[in-house]
């Protein structure tokens, strides 16, 4: 009879074998010895002590070239958000070579492994980021998902081995920070940040750990949804809460109030708590607290004491302990003071009496459950999407196109959005125009969207299905004209603000540069305040950038909007730019780094010094109509561009020089 330890044993000794084989291969060869070991790694995961096993050899198979040919070969470009999913896959081969690739990560974090690209600070960095994306291993009891879709709860064993060797002090730290730097650009939906300061609160209460430094991080995170004010302290509970607040004096009262604000203006997060004080405070008539419990400053409180009635009403049905992110998305609203704007008040009381569509109504439910009446799931997105527009995400869905459009309107033209709303909340599509012709989003076939996204916000459920079908139809009347279709497309979906001049660093039927130095003086020219004569951008402005990864790789084409040009703190002068993708800070290679705070970003934006940002861009619109400055940009700064671009994401796309060709040998002589 074999045992368990036999069987381990044997699958140790051919592992042994096979990665001997894949170290003896030549490199072209190694691609036929790497399924292989894939597969002895897969079933020694499976009995004990194989992982063990597989960290012991986990260099030595690095080595060997286990992970050549593949997005693995370079660990420094690898992302920890990506490991979740690939484990979750239910490619057993997938799976192998990513826990191969963890453990591999695991001894050069530990001193037992090194690799030419990676150091040992920066391996466990990288394990601290891929256990805070998967803390629910380590606190929720294995669901469904988990039994169907790992049944030997490999995942758990995984993660749960790197944790004994690296301590999980250190998680939580990334964690708190990792939180931080989210709530820094406060994005609308904050659902997975709530997840997740849940489980800092489970972990050092039940669990007893302490997350070290950012000790105080974390506790403002917990208090800020817990217990932001001395009459919740405790999470008491909303029954006992409202209890308390009921017996304080007008002193008292005002504590909680300037308590709840200060929490949530310091985190961008919402307590249930204080949205059951708003609701609360707002039906008392012998002191007024709205001020103080929503933060308001001079805009905001004259803006409330215009239209308190409106206010009132917008409490009444958009803000409970279910919806509280309205509360904070209400208050910045006021404090814009977009509702002296004519239009908006009248806007926002058709809404109140809006009763939704039945299509729209089950698309909300399914987004958001039945918690709240689809109606009120949709004011309260559409006050937090008028307060906070550059919150705006896509979520997992590819439509930049439209998520950057609703925020750039909502920040722009606020009253174009609430005709939007209504047109989609009574007829369940939308009616726009392309060169005087007429577009009904509910004629058109789908666009780049299989359906309403339902990981994004109450308004972009709603409109984004539409957005995303009348956008495509628009491409599609550019089919067959000379050029990039956006050209067209943009001013005609965006708005009369964005400029008719649209200037694009690729030829679009080669994919190769086109004048690429003219593309970038014209950017100068038009944006630079060095070479524009000073001219601020007065209208955000759509354009299109070259993604790459953390090693300047070409990734895709992506959809962002121009806000500013401004000196930071250090004089430098930055593109301040918004990105619908849910978090704009984001490694892009080669010391190209977006930063979301500490350089002069607003909420909601992200930032590169100009030269930077430039490298990166591919498209822009710029106005034909202003006189031309007649400031030259200077070759030095040209030049540097273009070197970044080329070492990046044009790195293939360069016109071969002609007289390179002069001579050239057929490849087989």
């Amino acid at each position: 009879m074999v045992t368990t330890e036999d069987q381990s044993s044997r699958l140790a000794g051919t592992l042994d074998v096979v990665v001997s084989r894949l170290e003896q291969a030549r490199p072209f060869a190694k691609h036929r010895h790497q399924p292989a070991v894939l597969d002895v790694v897969g079933r020694l995961l499976a009995e004990p002590g194989g992982l063990e096993v597989v960290f012991g050899e986990a260099s030595r198979m690095d080595r060997a070239g286990l992970f050549g040919g593949s997005d693995w070969d370079a660990p420094e470009a690898l992302l920890p958000q990506l490991v979740g999913q690939t484990l979750e896959s239910g490619d057993r081969a997938l799976i192998a070579l990513e826990v191969a690739s963890l453990l591999r990560f695991l001894a050069i974090a530990t001193g037992d492994g090194t690799h030419r690209n990676l150091h040992a600070d920066a391996a466990r960095h990288f394990l601290t980021q891929v256990l805070a994306h998967n803390l629910r291993y380590f606190f929720e009891a294995a669901n469904e998902a988990d039994r169907d879709t790992d049944p030997d709860g490999l995942r758990r064993r995984v993660f749960g081995f790197i944790v004994a060797r690296i301590g999980f002090g250190d998680v939580l730290g990334t964690l708190v920070e990792e939180i931080w730097r989210i709530l820094d650009q406060r994005p609308v939906e904050v659902g997975p940040v709530k997840e997740m300061i849940m489980q800092i609160s489970l972990a050092m209460s039940g669990q007893g750990v302490d997350p070290g430094q950012e000790r105080l991080g974390a506790d403002r995170l917990v208090s800020a949804l817990f217990g932001p004010t001395s009459a919740c302290i405790d999470d008491p509970g909303v029954d006992l809460f409202l209890d308390r607040i009921a017996a304080l004096d007008e002193s008292g009262l005002q504590r909680e109030a300037l308590g709840f604000s200060r929490a949530m203006h310091d985190t961008g997060l919402v307590s249930d708590y204080h949205a059951v004080f708003l609701r609360w405070i707002a039906t008392k008539t012998d002191a007024d607290f709205l001020p103080d419990t929503l933060g308001l400053g001079p805009t905001g409180k004259d803006s409330l004491r215009r239209w308190r009635g409106l206010v009132g009403d917008l409490i009444e049905t958009a803000v409970s302990e279910h919806t509280p992110q309205s509360v904070y998305g209400l208050a910045l609203l006021l404090d814009r003071g977009i509702l002296h704007s004519p239009p908006i008040v009248p806007a926002l009381q058709r809404q109140l009496r809006t009763r939704l569509t039945a299509p729209v109504a089950e698309r909300i439910r399914l987004a958001f459950g039945d918690l709240v009446a689809p109606e009120r799931l949709l004011l309260a997105g559409t006050l937090s999407v008028l307060g906070q527009p550059l919150g705006l995400g896509q979520g997992a869905n590819p439509t930049c196109q439209s998520a950057r459009a609703i925020a750039m309107w909502s920040f722009n033209d606020p009253d174009f959005v609430l005709h939007l709303i209504r047109q989609v909340s009574e007829v369940d599509s939308i009616l726009m125009h392309f060169e005087g012709q007429p577009i009904e989003s509910r004629d058109m076939p789908a666009g780049l969207a299989a359906g309403a996204p339902i990981d994004a916000d109450p308004v972009s459920v709603a409109l984004v299905p539409h957005l995303d079908r009348i956008y495509a139809e628009m491409g599609r009347r550019c089919v067959g004209r000379a050029g990039d279709p956006h050209r067209w497309v943009n001013p005609e979906f965006h708005g009369w603000w964005v400029a008719r001049d649209c200037v694009v660093a690729v030829d679009i039927a080669t994919g190769l540069l086109s004048d690429y130095t003219g593309f970038v003086e014209r950017f100068c020219r038009g944006y630079h305040p060095a070479f524009n004569g000073g001219r601020p951008v007065i209208h955000p402005q759509p354009a299109g950038i070259a993604v790459t990864d953390s090693a300047a790789r070409f990734v895709g084409w992506h959809a962002i909007a121009i806000l500013r040009v401004e000196t930071d703190q250090t004089g430098a002068h930055r593109v301040y730019f918004f990105n619908p993708n849910n978090d704009s800070g984001q490694d892009w290679g080669a010391g190209v780094v977006v930063s979301t705070s500490g350089n002069g970003e607003r909420h909601g934006e992200g930032s590169l010094p100009f030269e930077q940002f430039v490298s990166r861009l591919y498209l822009f619109h710029d106005d034909p109509t202003t006189s031309d400055t007649e400031i030259d940009v200077p070759e030095e700064i040209a030049g540097r561009i273009e070197r970044m671009a080329l070492e990046s994401w044009a790195a293939d796309r360069k016109v071969p020089d002609p007289g390179s060709m002069v001579g050239s040998a057929d490849p087989g002589t």
